[in-house]
Parts: structure tokens; sequence; C-alpha cells
């Protein structure tokens, strides 16, 4: 029973420079799980922050389950992550350096419990994102000449 991909953050490898990620938990509401058990989540300009002593997900955005009632929640509230005490305070020390944010980099479901891989990222420039899109670019014309070439 493997790791079940629930929602992916397509555009944090493009527009951040990974430095570390790691798996925390996710606190769920009522019906939210089923609706992540139906791929019905999206994080796209969601992130992470310390508040207190506290881990909490913020803008990432679980559909309303579409045969729940009044058990369904707002679809885009604080929703509080869990982690361990040492992470939660090493994290909020590298909050406090210019330009590190958390982010999510995906939702998954591991052994029936919803897990989120949270990523430290530093904001890359523009001509950062341009230097990557040329060498991706380079290496995919290198494989493509030399594809059929070599033979053992």
């Amino acid at each position: 029973m493997g790791n079940t991909t629930v929602a992916t953050n397509r555009r944090a490898r493009h527009d951040f420079t990974i430095l570390e990620s790691f798996e925390v938990g996710i606190e769920l509401k009522g019906t939210e799980v089923k609706s992540l058990r139906n791929h019905k989540a999206s994080l796209s300009d969601s992130f992470a922050r310390v508040d207190g002593s506290e881990l909490y997900l913020y803008n990432m955005h679980i559909s309303p389950y579409e045969f729940g009632s009044y058990t369904n929640v707002e679809s885009k509230r604080k929703r509080k992550l869990l982690a361990h005490k040492k992470e939660i305070i090493k994290l909020s020390g590298y909050r406090l350096q210019k330009g590190m944010t958390l982010i999510p980099l995906k939702v998954y479901f591991k052994r029936g419990l919803a897990k989120v891989e949270l990523a430290l990222v530093k904001g890359k420039r523009q001509y950062d994102k341009r230097e990557a899109i040329k060498k991706r670019e380079t290496r995919r014309e290198i494989d493509r000449r030399f594809r059929g070439k070599i033979k053992m």
C-alpha cells in the first residue's frame, strides 16, 4: 500500500529554489477527508506560517464534499499542520531570514493519514528562471541528438 498523491504544487519548483523539505500531518475536519480522497484540492497560492507555537497552512482549497450538508466547512480556512515541537522551533528560526517561505509541495495519504510535503524555499529571480529553462532545453537537445547513437 503506497502513498496516494492528492494534489501537487506544480509552480513551486519553477518559482522557488527548494532548500529543504519534510513531511507533516494535517488536521482536517468533517467531510474534508472525503473531498481529499476524491482529489478535490488545490495548493496554488498556499503557504505555511508559524503562529506562536503552532504551524498553520493558509489558502489551501479543499472543495466542499458534494454529499455533505451542514458538516461541510469553509473551503479556504487555515488548517493546523502537525509537526514535532523541535521542527516548529527550527522553522520559526528560518522565518526570520529574509526571503524564506514555507510552501506545500504536495498532499497525499500515507497509511490512511493525510500528509503534506512542506518545503522551505527561497524565491527565484526572473533571470534564475530563464537560466533553468535554458539548461533544461540544452539537456533535451543533447539527449535528442544522442538518442540513437550510443550502442553497447
